[in-house]
């Protein structure tokens, strides 16, 4: 498709994962890449995309497609962390030119729990915890909000999910909380639960707090992830949506397609998403 072409920029490189050991040893270097051009929108990367790679691989591919913000899975730093370790895992991402804006998915289905996650995202340094807590825990968590000056943004899971299956699911649940009580959208999961992803940034501009960029096959329970621009998502209406509202969280892509060989996928992804933006 001629448009495709036209939107797949130098980002989308094909590389197999194998083949990152040369960039891993470069990856302690802060470098900026050229074709990571600034838009209204800025990009990262959802942690749980690099579930099957290691810190200096992580480092090594989101330099290698020129993304910078990353949203911190605890496999990359386990929520029980001394703060000497924290310091360490951040002093590699610094030192790898990453910038880590989040912590999360975090779940939390007890106090202690919710303790632990808002403890641990003051420790790592940041200001937002994209995490998961149970309906019973909601007012437990505005409390912790409130304590920590930390926002929560609550993801949505798709339609197997029996807390949020889609954000008016979490919406509808926090929008007289306190208003550090938002959303993390993942526009993947809310596609496939029914939802209007323009309507859904317009009605809920004021919670909307991180997003986890991804597409599917089929705008139905059974839809697969895929490469950004390959499947149903209109793109193009999404971040016209997002230009609209003055969105200024992050994009964070979250590729889930071939995840043990991600980095041919995830650089078409950002190219694609760049070519939108644009």
């Amino acid at each position: 498709m001629p448009s495709r072409r036209k939107f797949i920029q130098s980002s989308a490189i094909a590389l197999s994962a194998s083949s990152l050991l040369p960039y891993a040893a470069a990856a302690n270097k802060a470098v900026r890449r050229d074709d990571a051009k600034k838009s209204f929108l800025e990009t990262g990367m959802a942690g749980y995309s690099f579930v099957n790679y290691s810190l200096e691989q992580t480092i090594a591919m989101m330099n290698r497609i020129g993304i910078y913000n990353l949203s911190l899975k605890d496999f990359h730093l386990p929520l029980d962390s001394s703060q000497e370790k924290i310091d360490e895992v951040l002093g590699a991402f610094k030192a790898g030119g990453i910038n880590v804006y989040a912590t999360g998915v975090i779940y939390m289905r007890s106090e202690a729990e919710v303790d632990r996650a808002f403890a641990y995202t003051k420790k790592v340094g940041v200001g937002l915890l994209v995490g998961v807590p149970t309906y019973e825990l909601l007012a437990y968590t505005e409390k912790k909000v409130k304590e920590y000056d930390i926002k929560i943004a609550i993801h949505n899971h798709g339609p197997e999910d029996k807390l949020y299956p889609g954000p008016k699911d979490v919406y509808d649940r926090i929008n007289k909380m306190d208003k550090r009580m938002g959303l993390c959208l993942d526009i993947g999961h809310a596609v496939r639960a029914g939802a209007d992803l323009a309507k859904v940034v317009a009605a809920y501009a004021d919670r909307l707090f991180d997003l986890h960029i991804k597409d599917v096959n089929a705008a139905k329970a059974d839809g697969k992830a895929i490469e950004l621009g390959r499947g149903v998502i209109d793109f193009p209406a999404f971040v016209k949506a997002l230009r609209a509202i003055n969105y200024k969280g992050k994009c964070s892509i979250e590729y889930e397609k071939d995840m043990k060989d991600a980095l041919p996928g995830m650089a078409e992804s950002a190219g694609y998403f760049r070519g939108v933006m644009s």
